[in-house]
């Protein structure tokens, strides 16, 4: 274990070798055979219309543009089956703040998702959403997962952290909820025996010293609550957005996914972010730290809104894997290896 200052110094001043070395150490530590899991998954963004409006998102639209959507439930039942025709376990379902949804929409399509295919595991909806749909049903957050959960919400994805720290949230996005309120829905669930993922977006307009302050507050929330079944670093992506700025270098990817491995001592899985950083930079990753390549993702629409898109199928992730020298696993959403 070490303090959040020596992670702020290995941060900034570790040789970059000796970092990964480090990292990798741990990661063998806590999973001794080289197996790296991968999940069969899809990412349904069952709508754009959001009234958060975040600097940094290029997917998001107002209720009157042109291109503004809502799925049906039938379609998104459409894409599920897809989903599990292909073997997929895990599906991810988010979308913005719509400004006329209330719980009773996710409670009819987490029912009937859980209907026609009961072994998908619903592994959905941030807490900004979460908080969303229950100011809009007028219902506490507890009351608000405690029904979700009994339609077949299982598990709550970490989207919308971002940094968590206030006055990066305000500069980056304003009108999203705090960093406490992101805490105290993933505490509500965790009482709920839920379980989740915490991420982090960087690489904006935070300092090393905000990077180190959201891995502090992620640790303390997984002493208290043993929530988080993995954590998944990712940089922001400029492109198409009010935010503008440069992309993070891989460099710096690499150097954060290293820390986070190495001061995270208590949760078990660090993801790597293919999706923003491509196949040999995440093949990389897992000389960093990372034990985990995330998701085939049979779609993605939020980081290609930016346009940059990185693509892989499921035996280009496997051959990924197999080529750095590691034994490639399929996992579901508890992280169970399931082949």
């Amino acid at each position: 274990m070490i303090t959040s200052k020596e992670a702020l110094d290995l941060l900034n001043n570790e040789d970059f070798i000796q970092l990964g070395k480090r990292a990798s150490e741990i990661r063998f530590k806590i999973h001794p055979e080289p197996i790296v899991t991968y999940v069969v998954d899809r990412n349904i963004n069952y709508t754009n219309i959001c009234e958060s409006g975040c600097k940094f998102c290029a997917f998001y639209r107002k209720k009157d543009d042109k291109d503004a959507y809502l799925l049906s439930i039938k379609e998104i039942l459409e894409k599920v089956r897809e989903l599990n025709e292909v073997g997929g376990t895990q599906l991810l379902i988010q979308g913005g703040l719509h400004p006329e949804i209330g719980i009773d929409y996710f409670v009819k399509l987490f029912g009937e998702i859980k209907k026609h295919f009961p072994n998908i595991i619903i592994h959905s909806l941030s807490p900004a959403e979460i908080i969303h749909i229950s100011r809009k049903s007028n219902l506490s957050i507890l009351d608000t997962l405690k029904i979700l959960k009994d339609a077949g919400l299982e598990s709550i994805p970490g989207g919308g952290a971002e940094i968590l720290v206030d006055e990066i949230r305000k500069e980056i996005s304003p009108n999203k909820i705090s960093w406490k309120e992101w805490e105290m829905v993933m505490r509500e669930a965790s009482k709920l025996g839920m379980k989740g993922t915490a991420t982090m977006m960087f690489g904006s307009v935070e300092t090393q010293e905000d990077i180190i302050k959201h891995l502090e507050r992620i640790k303390m929330l997984q002493e208290e609550t043993g929530f988080f079944r993995a954590f998944i670093p990712w940089t922001y992506q400029p492109g198409k957005n009010e935010l503008g700025g440069k992309k993070a270098s891989s460099y710096y990817y690499l150097r954060v996914l290293a820390v986070s491995r190495i001061f995270l001592h208590n949760i078990e899985n660090i993801q790597a972010s293919w999706v923003t950083q491509g196949p040999k930079v995440s093949q990389l990753a897992l000389f960093f730290g990372a034990n985990d390549m995330g998701g085939t993702m049979l779609e993605e629409n939020v980081v290609s809104a930016t346009g940059f898109r990185f693509l892989m199928d499921r035996d280009e992730i496997v051959e990924l894997i197999k080529e750095a020298g590691f034994i490639p696993k399929v996992r579901n959403t508890r992280y169970e290896i399931i082949e």
